[in-house]
């Protein structure tokens, strides 16, 4: 069953989902870079044909970005946790499950605004996000 939020409930998690964003952008960051080291010394291992393979720099490798693989899941699963559903890492893109004139619909934020401005029905995704007004917080509650 999902929770949902009231905007003042969803505010109120921004802090905790803002960092929880930005450590899973700086993990996925670094398992990326790892991976691309990693493949970059098996690519020149195979290329060389007889060359000694740098067997500790590799295992040092493989286990940096096994790390940084548990620390995006364990960082997804923080900011599901919270009750939020992420829609993009990269945009830092997240939406609250609320309900509008007795419907699921989501508040939007992307990383970067300085709160919670927007909304939208489920189906529209982010390109249908609509300012948060009077009419919108008259017909809207959260019902945790």
């Amino acid at each position: 069953m999902s929770r949902f939020f009231t905007l003042l409930e969803a505010e109120g998690l921004l802090p905790q989902v803002e960092r929880l964003l930005r450590a899973l952008i700086q993990h996925k960051q670094d398992y990326t870079e790892t991976d691309a080291q990693l493949t970059g010394q098996l690519q020149r291992i195979a290329f060389a044909g007889g060359m000694v393979a740098p067997r500790d720099e590799i295992a040092q490798l493989r286990s940096r970005k096994d790390a940084y693989g548990r620390a995006l899941k364990s960082t997804v699963e923080q900011i599901q946790e919270t009750g939020c559903l992420l829609k993009d890492i990269d945009t830092g893109l997240v939406d609250f499950p609320t309900l509008y004139k007795d419907r699921e619909v989501y508040l939007c934020w992307r990383l970067g605004e300085l709160g919670i401005g927007f909304w939208h029905n489920i189906e529209d995704g982010f390109q249908g996000r609509r300012p948060i007004d009077s009419e919108f917080l008259s017909n809207h509650r959260g019902d945790s």
